[in-house]
């Protein structure tokens, strides 16, 4: 078995990435203030004037430098994945690829190859929330000694459409529509279901879509998947269909839909927040890259097309191998230079990864490119320091907007005789870069392979892989989404396409949204599922996860404290949430610092909520509307909720229902119930530390999600 990579000799691989952008990051602190040509500046407040009321004169360099500057400051936002957020990082591989690849930063496991990694939102723009349903960007640069490599993929495998020329429509219709620049950052309208209708390739994107995976807990629980097929190709030309995928070691987590739109309006930077305060502690994200791999002559062996972008390769048909670990350790020094500017192109490949007939990849093959013209002001963004590849750069290309490279010499044509036809190209035995040799012919023709003509076997398996939860939440995704639509048409069209999925959902979805039923249940025949697509089968970690304790003055000091300890040992974070910020004292006058209060922070933020006795604090806290309305939330979240001694009061005394909790004076037995535990009358919380840390690594507990409560939360 695997152990995973081995240490390096040494240590400038890691390094060297930071180094060379250490270069272009200046520490102002304790300097003068200079213009951008390195003059001192005297007066940064006043513009220069002709007497103290008088004009502004134009000689005025350094308030035309400054104000100029402020005019040109922003970049056009990206057109899709606009709202992103990147951090630096490595991967290593765990053992030499050499039968798969020739690609060098797969070979050697001692080697740590630099790594920027974009997460983003695809549809909203820059200001718009982090936890909107939406697919999620995972794009990924690797600085690798023979240039820089993009893997550009999203969180969900599949993509809405099959051919790249259906681009331009599909985000047109997802996004606000043209009249009235509404929604923002949202499916649910008519522009975007009246596409959806009229193109039954979307079916299986859709149900991914309105799963819990559009909703990720965090970036450092999100999956990534290349989601084009590319080609793996060795030193001896041998050549194997790939698909890529990231697989995060804490497992894939999703919010609950309620909870995404609050925190939408409580905390819009909550995943970008989430992702820079972990590394920031140390607790460096993790993902495991595995490939999927197809022989050529098996190509056509699937009753799918390998090729077709809206298909999955069902992990159980083709299992994933994991070939390294990525390990994210770095937050960006500035956004704009780093995040903003960086620039991705799934064309941006190194000797070894070649390119697939993909109709979706070979338009995306333009699209990247050009797109990074417009965006950074012309054809020299690789010079920008996050694009700069570690690898030496010659050729003869000049010139341009933002050139910063100083060519010496006079020649910049090829071939040439003044330079001794200098640079000249690589040869393959040094790792020139070669198109892998597949043989193509055909008609020009306008059209599409009948291979990709099956739109719903798979959103059917998807459905059937789902656990009786996340059918649950697709149910309701279309009722909200589907439910937004104005036009009754569109509506009924829905439930008619999704009848061909499943005949059951399309009923449930009829209800929900006003349409009528169909009038005889449909689907194709699948009753095959992939289990690996469902998150109930996914890691199960406690580590990284958030408690919230609520306290006030009186609680038991000993207890706390016990509790605390323990979730530090097991990776689990807590934060101290009161009435009021400041100092809290226990019976024993110890004493305890609040970290948030009820108007700066909200169940949401958490993973979970313990409750510690105290007689003094629960007495306190069941006067409290902030504080029962924080364990109802929680409890309708299907959150984990713990409460020790006189703690289990405040839980009796909440909207809980149908949960068996310790009860009584006398009562010493820990209860766990649907992701409650409790005990009452004990000195020693090792125990029920143990049993909450298990319930916290569940995620959630869907067992209640149709138990009530007295009071809506």
């Amino acid at each position: 078995m695997n152990t995973g990579p081995q240490q390096p000799q040494n240590t400038m691989e890691q390094n060297s990435k930071n180094e060379k952008l250490d270069l272009h990051r200046v520490d102002h602190n304790n300097e003068l203030l200079t213009t951008n040509q390195g003059g001192r500046v005297s007066n940064t407040d006043d513009s220069l004037k002709a007497g103290a009321r008088g004009p502004t004169l134009m000689e005025d360099f350094h308030f035309r430098e400054k104000m100029t500057h402020f005019d040109h400051e922003r970049i056009p936002e990206r057109v899709v994945h606009a709202r992103g957020f990147g951090v630096h990082g490595y991967f290593q591989v765990y053992e030499p690829m050499a039968e798969l690849t020739k690609a060098k930063f797969l070979q050697d496991p001692t080697k740590k190859t630099p790594v920027f990694v974009r997460f983003s939102t695809v549809v909203g723009s820059k200001g718009s929330a982090d936890t909107v349903r939406d697919v999620r960007g995972f794009a990924t640069k690797f600085y690798t000694e023979d240039g820089n490599y993009d893997l550009v993929s999203n969180n969900i495998p599949v993509f809405f459409i099959q051919d790249a020329i259906k681009f331009p429509d599909v985000v047109h219709a997802i996004k606000p529509e043209p009249h009235n620049e509404i929604p923002q950052a949202s499916a649910a309208h008519d522009t975007f279901w009246d596409f959806v209708v009229n193109t039954p390739e979307t079916a299986h994107m859709i149900m991914w879509l309105l799963s819990d995976r559009a909703i990720p807990r965090s970036f450092r629980m999100m999956e990534g998947f290349g989601v084009n097929t590319f080609r793996f190709v060795n030193e001896q030309g041998k050549a194997r269909f790939v698909k890529f995928h990231w697989k995060p070691l804490l497992g894939v987590h999703s919010l609950v839909w309620d909870e995404a739109q609050k925190l939408a309006g409580k905390d819009p930077d909550y995943h970008r927040r989430d992702l820079w305060d972990a590394i920031d502690m140390g607790e460096y994200p993790e993902y495991e890259l595995g490939v999927q791999i197809v022989e050529e002559e098996e190509e056509f062996n699937f009753d799918f097309d390998i090729l077709d972008a809206t298909k999955i390769w069902p992990e159980e048909m083709i299992p994933v191998k994991r070939i390294g670990k990525m390990t994210l350790d770095n937050n960006v020094a500035n956004f704009f230079a780093e995040t903003e500017q960086v620039a991705f192109h799934p064309g941006h490949v190194v000797p070894g990864i070649d390119f697939s007939n993909d109709p979706l990849l070979q338009g995306r093959l333009f699209s990247y490119l050009d797109t990074q013209l417009i965006r950074l002001g012309g054809p020299n963004f690789h010079e920008i320091p996050i694009n700069r590849p570690m690898a030496p750069i010659h050729n003869n290309q000049r010139d341009g907007y933002h050139r910063m490279t100083i060519d010496r010499g006079r020649v910049s044509y090829s071939p040439n005789s003044l330079q001794n036809d200098a640079p000249h190209p690589a040869p393959e035995a040094d790792h020139g870069y070669v198109h892998h040799a597949e043989k193509v012919e055909g008609q020009k023709v306008r059209e599409r392979s009948e291979s990709f003509r099956d739109h719903y076997r798979q959103a059917t398996l998807f459905w059937n892989s789902m656990s009786s939860a996340e059918k649950q939440h697709i149910i309701e995704a279309f009722h909200f989404e589907v439910g937004s639509v104005m036009d009754k048409q569109i509506k009924q069209r829905v439930v008619n396409m999704f009848n061909n999925v499943d005949g059951q959902l399309a009923t449930q979805i009829a209800v929900g949204v006003g349409a009528d039923s169909p009038a005889a249940l449909g689907g194709n025949g699948v009753t095959a599922t992939s289990p690996a697509v469902s998150q109930e089968n996914t890691v199960k970690d406690a580590r990284t996860r958030k408690v919230a304790i609520l306290l006030e003055n009186g609680f038991n000091y000993p207890e706390v404290t016990q509790v605390m300890s323990a979730f530090n040992g097991a990776g689990v974070h807590t934060e101290i949430v009161s009435k009021n910020l400041g100092m809290l004292t226990s019976v024993d006058g110890q004493q305890l610092e609040v970290g948030k209060n009820y108007a700066t922070t909200a169940s949401i933020k958490y993973d979970a909520v313990y409750v510690p006795g105290g007689p003094q604090s629960i007495n306190s806290l069941m006067m409290q509307g902030d504080a029962l309305h924080f364990v109802n939330e929680a409890f309708k979240h299907a959150k984990a909720i713990g409460a020790t001694n006189e703690g289990v009061d405040l839980l009796m005394a909440s909207a809980i229902q149908g949960v068996n909790m310790a009860g009584g004076n006398t009562q010493d037995q820990l209860i766990t119930e649907m992701g409650v535990v409790t005990v009452r009358n004990v000195t020693d919380t090792n125990q029920f530390s143990q049993e909450f840390t298990n319930a916290i690594a569940q995620h959630r507990h869907w067992s209640r999600q149709n138990k009530k409560q007295m009071i809506p939360a």
